[in-house]
């Protein structure tokens, strides 16, 4: 009832999930079945060789691998660059900017109430969103980033910004999309040009009903030419599988792409020692 507009399409199976506590799940899984999980290495150097593959990390840690699967969205085409494979795609990250809105609105939505997309780019709009835990966020923009890692409030990274700044693709994405990337800046430094987004069709939404919520950061593999690429990308070398793009729903879809990695990597490693 809080949702105005011309028409809608229903769709009875969509929905969402704490993916928090999925990927918790599956991590315990893993360990469960004898894998190690280390968080906060950096991988440094990538050698592949006849008898399999060295990963060298920043706090001085060495692993041997028969072969390497690197799902590394912001630092995917890094990775891939340390194995040798340099497509000339470059990850640029957007920021995805959500308020949380008042709980008056708790009960309001039964449903995701997404607008209509723009065709030419592959985000999906400020949408509405029923939380699992209960709530309901609005969001993302889609605003471009300057420090891949930006989750915080300061987020410019010096080296980041420079590869954005220093990579042709980047400044062709620019000046092709520049009043959508102009209007995207403004929603994100003036909450009223958030809010009229929102407003379009949830009219009911005032600006004291936004309040700050975390922020997300798109990894989006960008071609040199200017051109976002909405599909999945993937690199590979003799012993080394690259996930360089996962546009949404990634998260959505991400058992079924484990599962074709899965293939990829059978057929690829079949006769490796």
């Amino acid at each position: 009832p809080a949702v105005t507009g011309t028409g809608a399409i229903f769709l009875r199976t969509t929905g969402i999930v704490d993916y928090r506590e999925v990927a918790s799940a599956l991590a315990r899984r893993f360990e469960a079945a004898g894998g190690e999980i280390r968080l906060g290495e950096q991988a440094t150097g990538l050698e592949e060789s006849a008898e399999g593959l060295l990963v060298r990390t920043a706090s001085g840690a060495c692993f041997r691998t028969r072969f390497l699967v690197a799902c590394c969205g912001l630092q995917a085409d890094r990775v891939a660059r340390l194995m040798g494979i340099d497509t000339g795609v470059r990850i640029v990250p957007f920021r995805g900017e959500y308020f949380r809105l008042s709980s008056r609105f708790d009960d309001a939505f039964r449903h995701l109430v997404y607008p209509i997309p723009d065709p030419e780019l592959p985000f999906l709009g400020v949408h509405i969103t029923r939380m699992i835990g209960g709530g309901v966020t609005v969001g993302p923009n889609a605003v471009l980033g300057w420090k891949r890692e930006g989750y915080g409030r300061v987020n410019v990274s010096a080296r980041d910004a420079w590869e954005v700044l220093n990579y042709p693709g980047a400044w062709r994405l620019v000046s092709a999309n520049l009043a959508r990337g102009l209007v995207e800046l403004r929603n994100s430094l003036w909450t009223r040009g958030f809010l009229a987004e929102v407003r379009k069709y949830c009219p009911g939404i005032d600006a004291q009903d936004l309040h700050p919520h975390p922020a997300g950061v798109r990894a989006q593999a960008v071609l040199p030419d200017g051109t976002m690429v909405h599909d999945f990308l993937f690199a590979e070398t003799g012993r080394s599988l690259h996930v360089l793009n996962a546009p949404s729903p990634a998260a959505t879809s991400a058992l079924p792409i484990g599962r074709h990695v899965c293939e990829r990597v059978e057929r690829m490693s079949d006769g490796l020692s």
